[in-house]
């Protein structure tokens, strides 16, 4: 397999698929996406059809229009018989290194508040102390098995579900969320899987995907995820920060989150809430 020639064994109705694939999510014809690739509309027709093969250069800027995420970007490279072009190394390999480094030092100074790296199913990679100091006021973090997925640990009535202010507006907005900020806007199998595994659990809303209400304030700029703790209810929103510009497949895919009080009260119920778990331990 070559870099730049085109593999002779390699099946071109495949590629047609997929080009056609990504053209239908993204809701682009044949015509506007030669318009924006510079790509004749002929030829787009000649590769959906299996009657040609592009060259290298030409399925990346077609990929690169259509927005197509870098794992997906690599699928359609060997479809046509190229050797991918991004890495998919995992994230905590050497060539992640300056990437981890930043990761750590933001998730560090954003103690004494929860920062957590997750993968693009949510599956916890990384946190600063004070993410299991925090879900450990409410539950045993030890008692869970690994890997951490943030979702479940939210969802599951052994879990954090208990302690939710707002199961039904919390539950809705956290689906919703899972497609809103999949890589590329696509869901993949394991994000359909993990929706799956979600919906399983009891009493989560069934119109998730169509509800609009919300039972936020006008005046709040955010749907905060609400936690009774002792009485008093904690309201916590998110900032998700994703690294720019990726050029390979773990450093597109990894996301930040990382919570911030919603109120004064709550920054001072987090600390002393911090500091009596800390006391017992």
């Amino acid at each position: 397999m070559n870099a730049n020639r085109p593999d002779p064994n390699a099946q071109p109705v495949e590629l047609g698929d997929l080009l056609r694939y990504w053209r239908d999510v993204r809701g682009v014809s044949q015509l506007d996406l030669s318009l924006d690739a510079g790509v004749s509309q002929r030829q787009i027709s000649f590769i959906e059809s299996g009657r040609s093969v592009p060259g290298r250069d030409t399925l990346l800027t077609l990929a690169q229009t259509l927005d197509v995420p870098l794992r997906e970007r690599n699928a359609l490279l060997l479809a046509a018989g190229y050797a991918p072009v991004y890495s998919e190394a995992p994230w905590n390999a050497q060539e992640m290194h300056g990437v981890i480094r930043a990761l750590e030092r933001v998730v560090r100074q954003h103690e004494p508040f929860p920062a957590i790296v997750m993968d693009r199913h949510w599956n916890v990679l990384m946190t600063n102390e004070a993410a299991p100091r925090f879900f450990g006021c409410f539950i045993d973090m030890a008692a869970r098995e690994g890997p951490r997925n943030m979702l479940h640990l939210i969802f599951d009535p052994h879990g954090m579900r208990p302690f939710l202010a707002d199961w039904d507006t919390v539950s809705r907005s956290l689906l919703q969320r899972v497609y809103r900020e999949t890589v590329g806007h696509v869901a993949d199998a394991g994000v359909k899987r993990l929706l799956d595994e979600l919906l399983a659990y009891p009493d989560v809303p069934r119109d998730w995907k169509t509800h609009r209400g919300t039972s936020a304030s006008p005046t709040t700029p955010v749907i905060p995820l609400s936690l009774v703790s002792e009485g008093a209810v904690l309201r916590y929103f998110s900032m998700v920060t994703t690294v720019g510009a990726p050029q390979n497949v773990a450093a597109q895919e990894l996301r930040l989150e990382c919570m911030f009080p919603a109120d004064d009260e709550t920054e001072t119920r987090h600390q002393q809430l911090l500091a009596r778990h800390a006391q017992h331990r």
